[in-house]
């Protein structure tokens, strides 16, 4: 089976463009805070700390933005966490929990009482992050309330938009862009690493009642999701996870240019989330193929060894000529 260019980058570079529509562009810009500078330190540090328990990786390569811009990347990931942890760690949750922390996390004055809102309501102000892509967000999160399969790679790629692309799309407000030809390229890479993401996981999504490989792909490799409840990690099983992460890997190589787009001192940070990310793909080969039994990583050591190389890239990294085509 080989990989085909497909129309999903069409569709979803499209969605991109419309979150963009009726929102004004314009630089980030400090307001004064300082009524509620204590509010708002206790707000990021709570999203500091919620980052650095739950994703090793975003901190490390968050570290490197500068103050304002770290924080504000922290809080976009609180946002995120919690809306996703709506869906994975809260006993029946519904469209009506999702709708009200929606409400919260939109609302230019959150209750002071929750910290992620907080500092969220602040850096959505600061750096003018456009609404349409928190309500993206959140509405690609509620999918894991009613849909635990996927076809084809096309729903799955549109999935991973909603739950990754957006974050990327808001994270370009915070880190500064040079205009709408890095849209395509933001849209690829949050669908790389949350391909990443579900190779990666995929024992504990199995766990979790979801399956987010393409189901018409599991069958052309004579694989079935009895396969997968096994824990198989045969030729046929190897076979199929090294198109996926062919495939994944192509679609990192075609994003990872526009990071060139970006403000010169926020391309490090993103390059090393992508370029670590793109590591767990080596880990799982390294591995033979076994996602079933272990958690695919790099260790401390390992990021740490590869960051030279990634900071030298990011150095060297030049703007495309052209924006990238479905």
């Amino acid at each position: 089976m080989s990989y085909q260019n497909p129309s999903w980058e069409r569709t979803l570079i499209m969605r991109a463009h419309e979150g963009l529509q009726g929102h004004k562009e314009s630089a980030p810009v400090e307001r004064r805070r300082d009524g509620d500078s204590g509010l708002l330190s206790w707000a990021y540090r709570a999203c500091d700390q919620l980052t650095r328990y739950h994703s090793r990786t975003f901190y490390m390569a968050s570290a490197f933005l500068p103050k304002s811009k770290r924080e504000a990347v922290r809080a976009l990931y609180g946002f995120c966490r919690v809306t996703d942890n709506l869906v994975d760690e809260k006993d029946g949750a519904t469209r009506l929990d999702l709708a009200r922390w929606r409400e919260m996390a939109l609302s230019d004055s959150p209750a002071s009482d929750d910290p992620i809102a907080v500092a969220w309501a602040d850096t959505r102000d600061r750096f003018r992050i456009p609404a349409a892509y928190a309500v993206q967000l959140i509405e690609g999160v509620s999918q894991d309330l009613e849909v635990t399969r996927y076809d084809d790679f096309d729903a799955l790629a549109a999935y991973c938009y909603g739950v990754a692309s957006t974050v990327g799309l808001m994270a370009m407000h915070i880190i500064g862009f040079s205009g709408p030809e890095a849209i395509p390229y933001a849209v690829k890479l949050g669908v790389a690493l949350q391909l990443t993401n579900i190779l990666r996981d995929v024992a504990e999504d199995w766990r979790m009642g979801r399956l987010y490989l393409p189901l018409n792909e599991l069958r052309i490799f004579g694989l079935d999701e009895d396969d997968v409840a096994a824990g198989r990690a045969d030729a046929r099983w190897q076979t199929f996870l090294g198109f996926q992460i062919e495939r994944n890997r192509r679609i990192y190589r075609e994003a990872i240019p526009g990071i060139a787009m970006l403000h010169a001192d926020g391309r490090f940070a993103i390059m090393a989330a992508a370029e670590l990310y793109r590591g767990i793909l080596d880990d799982i080969e390294d591995h033979e193929g076994d996602v079933h039994t272990r958690r695919a990583h790099l260790t401390g050591r390992e990021k740490l060894a590869r960051l030279p190389g990634i900071w030298w890239r990011s150095r060297r990294l030049r703007a495309p000529n052209a924006e990238p085509t479905g």
